[in-house]
C-alpha cells in the first residue's frame, strides 16, 4: 500500500506537467500577438502579407500606429516592392469607429512614379490598416492637413479609402 502512494503522486505530477506543457505550447495565438502588414509588389497590384510581432502595447490606437509605421517603412530590405519615399513617417493615428485616420509626414509628397506608384503605396497602407479588427476604411492626412490629392494629383485622398477602392 505504501508503494502505491508514491507512484500515484508521480503519475499525478507527470499528468500536471504534461497538461501545463500542452497549454503553453498549443494554445491559439492571441490576435494581439501579431499583425499582418501588406506590401505591394512591383507589378502594382499584388499584395503580399507578412507577419510582424507586436511589442507590449496592445491598445487599439498603439497597434494601429505600429501597423501604419510598418506599412510606411515597407517590407524587409531586398524585397521588390513599391515603397513610400525615404523619410516618410507616421505622425499620428486616430480611430473613429471603423475608420482610422493616418497622418503622414510631408515626405510622402516625394512619391515618384505617377498614379501607378501612388496607388500601389497607398494600397499597402490601406490593406494593412483594414486587416486590423473593426477597421474598414482609412483617411489620410499629410502634415495634419486633409488634402484632395498628393502634389502629383494622381491619387485622390479626400475620401476614406477601403480595400474596395482598388
Amino acid at each position: 500500500m505504501r508503494v502505491g502512494r508514491p507512484i500515484a503522486l508521480v503519475a499525478l505530477f507527470v499528468i500536471a506537467m504534461t497538461a501545463g506543457w500542452w497549454f503553453f505550447n498549443h494554445r491559439t495565438s492571441s490576435a494581439g500577438d501579431r499583425i499582418t502588414v501588406y506590401y505591394t509588389k512591383i507589378d502594382g497590384s499584388t499584395e503580399v502579407p507578412w507577419t510582424v510581432s507586436l511589442g507590449p502595447a496592445r491598445d487599439p490606437k498603439s497597434v494601429a500606429f505600429y501597423a501604419a509605421t510598418q506599412a510606411i517603412a515597407g517590407p524587409p530590405a531586398g524585397t521588390d516592392a513599391v515603397r513610400f519615399p525615404p523619410g516618410t513617417r507616421v505622425l499620428a493615428v486616430t480611430i473613429n469607429g471603423s475608420t482610422v485616420d493616418v497622418d503622414i509626414s510631408k515626405e510622402v509628397s516625394g512619391l515618384r512614379g505617377g498614379s501607378f506608384a501612388e496607388a500601389a503605396a497607398f494600397k499597402s497602407l490601406v490593406w494593412t490598416m483594414t486587416a486590423l479588427p473593426s477597421i474598414s476604411s482609412v483617411t489620410i492626412r499629410v502634415d495634419g492637413a486633409r488634402i484632395p490629392t498628393l502634389p502629383g494629383g494622381h491619387f485622390e485622398l479626400d475620401e476614406p479609402l477601403a480595400r474596395s477602392s482598388w
